[in-house]
């Protein structure tokens, strides 16, 4: 689950980081209130879950309360695109504003977990305020990794060690590595996959602020954490992947044609590859799960058929958990309750799949069943280009 930035803001100045003075709008009157309270020179800044918004026109410095007003009216309500939004763009629906600070350099600083070494890892750059991909591309000598041993968690040697390598002064260093320290406490304590800050910025009297943050947190462990499970924000979510949530699916929409409903991530992972290979492309990631059943193929093809991209659907389940002819009831009634008007392809492996092909056959639907993987992946492919729609 992501959260906005002055959300995250608000998270990481309980565990201790130094943050600018801000606060949330959601209409020009607060726009104004916030400014005069915390008075001119500010930034106005767009909340959306997306990178880039400097470059989408979604952050302005104002040097007077008017203007602060005048930016704030304009980007309230408008479709901010950025590269990480796509082009259909976010509308934004409330602003930060924020005191405007004297910035002496930009840092770059995150803790996440590098899986390769299954431990905590802090990433930091002098290369602050840009893409940390566009620096790892380029310059990539530029970027510091110091792992946190998970037996001894967080000492004070790594913050020391990041940073002089960043090149901050003693006593800019003991603050770093007091900073570093809080960014880990509140990595650990919340549950979070990601915690960046990007620009970290000194002051030209040295001091060290978290001009911007993104915290990215563990969906599975939110049950740990409801303070912060209210803090999702829907409308920064794709409204299928939302509904999905609510039936436990997992679901991600993508830009192709063919709607996928498999269960398991590998097979799910598998079946996009052939299908890509097959020349088309999915349209979405939905892994229904090892107990599928007839409510959850029902959910998840009235989802699925919520796309309007989705020119055919291809069903690909591997019975181990759940036996194939109880995918195959699911299927044959889910398909008797939500009208599909695109070609539905079936693959089905495992336990009773043989009687769960022979129930499909007899159902009177218009399923073409296919054995291997390859076989479904073309016959769905074929489908689409017979114009079967």
């Amino acid at each position: 689950m992501n959260v906005h930035e002055y959300q995250a803001k608000e998270i990481l100045a309980r565990f201790g980081v130094k943050v600018p003075r801000g606060k949330i709008a959601e209409n020009v009157d607060q726009v104004r209130e916030a400014a005069t309270e915390i008075g001119a020179p500010v930034m106005v800044k767009a909340q959306v879950h997306a990178g880039g918004r400097g470059k989408g026109g979604g952050i302005k410095f104002c040097k007077t309360i008017d203007e602060a007003v005048e930016q704030g009216e304009r980007i309230l309500g408008m479709t901010l695109v950025t590269p990480q939004t796509g082009p259909h763009g976010k509308v934004v629906r409330k602003v930060y504003v924020t005191e405007a600070l004297d910035i002496a350099h930009e840092y770059y600083l995150s803790v996440l977990i590098d899986r390769a070494r299954a431990r905590m890892t802090v990433m930091a750059s002098a290369e602050g305020g840009v893409e940390i991909e566009k620096v790892a591309a380029e310059t990539p000598e530029k970027i510091l990794r110091q792992d946190v041993n998970p037996a001894v968690g967080y000492l004070p040697f790594v913050g020391r060690k990041i940073g002089f390598g960043l090149g901050f002064s003693a006593a800019q260093v003991k603050a770093f590595t007091k900073m570093l320290g809080a960014m880990i406490r509140c990595f650990d304590e919340c549950d979070a996959s990601l915690v960046e800050i990007n620009p970290l910025v000194t002051t030209p009297d040295g001091e060290l602020y978290a001009l911007d943050a993104k915290l990215n947190f563990d969906d599975n462990a939110l049950f740990r954490h409801r303070d912060i499970a209210e803090l999702r924000d829907l409308h920064e979510e794709d409204p299928l992947e939302v509904e999905a949530s609510r039936y436990d699916l997992n679901y991600i929409k993508l830009d192709g044609t063919v709607g996928c409903m498999v269960n398991g991530a590998g097979l799910a992972m598998a079946t996009m590859d052939i299908i890509d290979l097959a020349g088309a492309r999915p349209a979405n990631f939905l892994d229904v799960g090892g107990a599928a059943n007839k409510e959850s193929v029902t959910n998840a093809f009235r989802i699925l058929l919520s796309d309007h991209d989705v020119r055919a659907v291809l069903v690909n389940i591997f019975g181990g958990i759940v036996r194939c002819d109880r995918v195959a009831d699911g299927i044959i009634a889910a398909a008797r309750e939500v009208k599909i008007e695109v070609p539905l392809v079936v693959r089905l492996q495992g336990t009773n799949a043989v009687q769960a092909r022979k129930m499909l056959a007899d159902s009177g639907l218009e399923v073409l069943v296919a054995e291997g993987l390859d076989e479904a992946a073309k016959k769905v492919v074929a489908a689409i280009e017979g114009g079967a729609a």
